[in-house]
């Protein structure tokens, strides 16, 4: 009997400062199966981080911490000259942060996937790899880390010991070299649900996707990233799961998959 291939879909939330968008956040957590909570630097606050840790358990969702760039300004997604050593403290300082308010209300942080632009450096980046990677080992050797397959971050977070789960993404391009297209740029974000879907599919069964120049990546993920911040993310996700579902995916946590 062929055996069901297994995929986490996570979501990155914990940004929002709407109640429309409070009220979003928490139709996604319906439809995936792990979370990444930002870590009130470069969105988010206490408050938020642990209504959010609520509701993850409440969904019995993998909680995970989603650390950024000290810059709420651009949202985290502004890149900027980064020492090792402070790398390594603010990851240190926002996932001790949110580990804390996770084992107050009863829950074990899981994965730690950093957001934006800190995400797109390290993936390229050995040096702020390795910084991420030695501040998780600290904390918690069990801490899954989440970054883009094939990069350096995923590389680096093995290297010393963790478990490591590859990232793929339907909703963003890829350059010819297995990197996302740079915000901004044409094709780095795509809008149309039925290529993404189709891209998801290809991503999940086939480990393949489609680069910005046509040629066909090879990439085994483990978990694919839905934006919760994305317009229509909600009606995306609920088709996700249908194709999911008619393609015989099971759909499970990231600690169930890495």
């Amino acid at each position: 009997m062929t055996q069901r291939r297994r995929i986490d879909l996570n979501c990155d939330l914990g940004e929002a400062v709407t109640t429309d968008q409070l009220e979003v956040e928490a139709r996604l957590m319906t439809l995936v199966t792990s979370v990444n909570i930002a870590c009130g630097v470069h969105a988010g606050d206490v408050t938020l981080m642990r209504h959010t840790v609520r509701m993850a358990l409440r969904h019995r969702l993998a909680v995970g911490a989603h650390p950024g760039l000290p810059d709420r300004e651009s949202q985290g997604r502004r890149e900027q000259t980064l020492s090792p050593s402070f790398v390594e403290e603010l990851i240190h300082s926002q996932v001790g942060g949110l580990m804390s308010i996770s084992q107050a209300e009863g829950a074990r942080l899981s994965h730690v996937k950093p957001h934006g632009a800190l995400y797109n450096m390290a993936a390229r980046d050995r040096v702020i790899a390795d910084a991420i990677s030695t501040a998780l080992a600290r904390l918690d050797h069990r801490l899954i880390l989440i970054g883009l397959a094939g990069s350096a971050l995923i590389a680096a977070g093995s290297a010393q010991g963790l478990r490591v789960a590859a990232e793929g993404f339907a909703d963003r391009g890829y350059q010819a070299d297995g990197s996302l297209v740079p915000r901004g740029q044409q094709g780095a974000i795509i809008h149309d649900e039925a290529t993404v879907v189709a891209r998801a599919r290809s991503l999940v069964t086939a480990d393949r996707i489609a680069a910005i120049d046509g040629s066909m990546l090879h990439c085994h993920i483990h978990t694919l990233c839905l934006h919760g911040d994305t317009p229509d993310a909600v009606p995306l996700a609920q088709a996700l799961r249908v194709m999911f579902d008619e393609a015989g995916i099971s759909v499970t946590r990231v600690d169930h998959v890495a």
